[in-house]
């Protein structure tokens, strides 16, 4: 199977929401939910993708000449890429029905591990689905971060018991998931969780703690604060609030922020090699991205999200090599230029 055919085959199976476009840009689903869409006027989306291309490399090659090492370590664990496939939910009703989120984590999670990458995976109002999850994590070794939901404390408790059976070797929360309907309205209450609560969930879950959802730098202290080991510049895609600035715009000021102290991951719009690479001279130690690889695996399977893995390394490996970056912490800032700069 081609990249192509993948793309292909995808549009067949993806349902009535998302059109599997060539680029994922948010502007054909717009604020379709269910869907890929986004919240309101369905604009953040679009605006993620859109700030990344507003970012140019800056070209080098006077420089030695080699290959490109892309491997990353992240909480004493080897990667081959500097990326990692973000967390999805009910792909069953935001995609189609050919998958369902317990099948979509099993191929996700076991391609991803076997390409040298981790998959984050999603939770939901089923328990089955956390289940399932954390039991594709534990049978490739722990290669899986679970990102558990801020549901309340009882259930968030329930949860890590599963996180630790699996031996993943990090969680996540999305915090920025308590603008989700179907959390709002659950008895206990669940959602937004302050500093105190954070810091007892970062305790329980006894492995490094990542906090998605964090935009500001005032959040980005709030979570060094709780005790967090990363965080993860997030707007959930734009699918929990409307207007929200892009994740590009906000990345230095978070990484000036944070200063070394915790390590940055970076989602939204992020659709190419080059703008992996983009992101981690702005500051990120690597990147999340979700739909794209809901797309490879709805079009291929396992051979599927290895095609697009392949893709993207390709591309970054490109880039280093022509701006004169041999290794990932080689790629500096002075590498990128915004179109004002």
């Amino acid at each position: 199977m081609t990249y192509q055919e993948m793309m292909e085959n995808a549009k067949l199976s993806m349902g009535i929401y998302c059109k599997a476009c060539p680029v994922c840009d948010g502007r054909a689903c717009k604020n379709q939910i269910p869907g890929p869409g986004a919240k309101g006027v369905g604009d953040t989306a679009i605006r993620n993708y859109k700030k990344w291309q507003e970012i140019r490399v800056n070209m080098d090659t006077i420089c030695d000449g080699g290959e490109a090492d892309t491997s990353v370590n992240l909480f004493g664990k080897e990667f081959k890429m500097p990326f990692f496939a973000g967390p999805v939910g009910a792909v069953n009703l935001h995609y189609s029905d050919r998958y369902d989120d317990v099948s979509y984590n099993n191929v996700l999670v076991s391609a991803c591990a076997d390409a040298g990458i981790a998959a984050f995976t999603g939770d939901g109002v089923n328990a089955k689905v956390m289940e399932a999850a954390t039991e594709a994590i534990r049978e490739n070794d722990g290669c899986g971060i679970p990102t558990v939901k801020p549901w309340n404390l009882d259930t968030v408790r329930e949860k890590m018991e599963l996180v630790k059976k699996s031996g993943a070797f990090a969680v996540a929360m999305d915090i920025d998931a308590a603008g989700l309907p179907f959390l709002k309205n659950m008895n206990p209450p669940a959602g937004s969780k302050n500093v105190q609560e954070l810091s007892e969930i970062v305790k329980m879950a006894g492995r490094p703690f990542i906090v998605k959802g964090v935009m500001t730098a005032k959040g980005a202290r709030k979570a060094k604060e709780a005790g967090a080991d990363a965080i993860i510049v997030s707007n959930h895609g734009g699918r929990v609030l409307d207007q929200c600035p892009a994740t590009a715009e906000v990345l230095e000021e978070i990484v000036k922020e944070v200063n070394g102290s915790m390590k940055i991951l970076v989602d939204g719009g992020i659709r190419s090699g080059t703008d992996i690479f983009k992101a981690l001279a702005l500051g990120a130690d690597g990147v999340l991205i979700c739909r794209p690889f809901v797309v490879a695996v709805y079009g291929g399977g396992e051979e599927g999200v290895k095609l697009y893995i392949d893709k993207l390394g390709a591309e970054l490996k490109d880039a280093m090599q022509m701006c004169g970056a041999h290794s990932v912490s080689e790629i500096t800032r002075d590498m990128v230029r915004y179109y004002q700069d």
